[in-house]
């Protein structure tokens, strides 16, 4: 148990260096978290500045102890205040664009 424990501290402290860099980069940042099922748990990172991105923890404890161990606000949801903050730039209207139509990204 202790081996498990060590190993989920260790990943927490290398997810919650990872949010440290976002925040660090996008003049800070808040977050949410979203359950994946068996893949784990999404913290989706939206700067200050809208730049955003996201990291994959393997559980909802490791996320939440991340984010806590960088100091990363999270809010219950994806909701407009957070998503508005969100720049979005030719990449992703692109990509948008051809889920919508059937194109490469499509699913």
């Amino acid at each position: 148990m202790r081996r498990r424990e060590a190993k989920a501290a260790r990943t927490a402290a290398r997810v919650a260096k990872q949010i440290g860099a976002f925040r660090a980069r996008h003049g800070g940042a808040r977050g949410q978290l979203a359950y994946l099922g068996q893949r784990g748990t999404r913290i989706v990172l939206v700067g200050e500045d809208g730049g955003w991105g996201d990291l994959v923890a393997p559980t909802e404890a490791i996320a939440r102890s991340a984010a806590e161990r960088a100091g990363l606000e999270l809010q219950e949801a994806l909701d407009g205040e957070l998503a508005a903050k969100m720049a979005t730039g030719p990449y992703e209207w692109k990509r948008m664009a051809g889920i919508q139509l059937g194109g490469r990204g499509a699913a």
